[in-house]
């Protein structure tokens, strides 16, 4: 008999002195940017998906500088499908794990093509059904058009989500489920973009720049302990 699955634990609750000083984070972040994006380009949900399943293991701007390329001739799920794998991957050579993306790229277009009249479902299930699609590149599509309010942990937010005192989570799964019930519904569309940026430039892994924080004493950690 196979075992029912493990309860998730209720996330840590949050004293009225820590939900304030989460809520003065989140209006320093705003006050700073009011309206994040991702810095990955796209054009449509289908170019906004093969991006973000590109991006895995692989920085933003080289992304995008091989998406510029792959996008000018196959910016639908039936062109990329006529390009084939060995016709993508002259595209995306420079991105980490090519083949496999390449791979992923022309299995997911097959079935958005054969399943679902060449668009991007925007439902979580059939998303992460797609090739390459896992929980954290759904996440980041379902946010990222306003469809459902998401938290995508990559190693950014997982870093700075433990340095500002948001998550304890010794998983992304922890640290996701965590952060959606310690960011107040106003801000969690935003917050998933305010972490990454604010990790890719601000709070670095080996040498954070706690003299250009906005939030420095908001934060519990100190430089370079967490």
């Amino acid at each position: 008999m196979s075992k029912p699955p493990a309860k998730r634990r209720a996330a840590p609750r949050k004293s009225p002195a820590e939900r304030a000083r989460i809520e003065a984070l989140l209006e320093r972040f705003e006050a700073a940017e009011s309206d994040p994006r991702t810095e990955l380009s796209y054009t449509s949900p289908y170019t906004l998906l093969a991006a973000v399943a590109l991006s895995a293991q692989a920085t933003d701007v080289s992304v995008n500088k091989a998406t510029a390329r792959l996008f000018a001739v196959a910016d639908t799920p039936a062109k990329m499908l006529a390009l084939g794998e060995e016709g993508i991957i002259p595209y995306i050579a420079s991105i980490g794990l090519f083949r496999t993306k390449a791979k992923n790229l022309v299995a997911a277009a097959r079935i958005l093509v054969e399943q679902h009249g060449g668009e991007v479902p925007l439902e979580r299930e059939a998303l992460q059904g797609l090739p390459g699609v896992g929980r954290k590149t759904a996440s980041v599509v379902l946010n990222e058009l306003g469809v459902e309010p998401a938290i995508a942990v990559d190693t950014h937010v997982f870093r700075v989500a433990h340095r500002l005192g948001l998550a304890r989570g010794r998983t992304p799964d922890q640290v996701e489920h965590e952060l959606m019930a310690a960011i107040p519904d106003p801000w969690r569309t935003r917050a998933h973009h305010w972490l990454i940026l604010h990790g890719r430039y601000v709070c670095l892994a080996r040498r954070p720049r706690c003299g250009d924080c906005a939030v420095a004493d908001l934060c519990p950690s100190k430089a370079g302990s967490a």
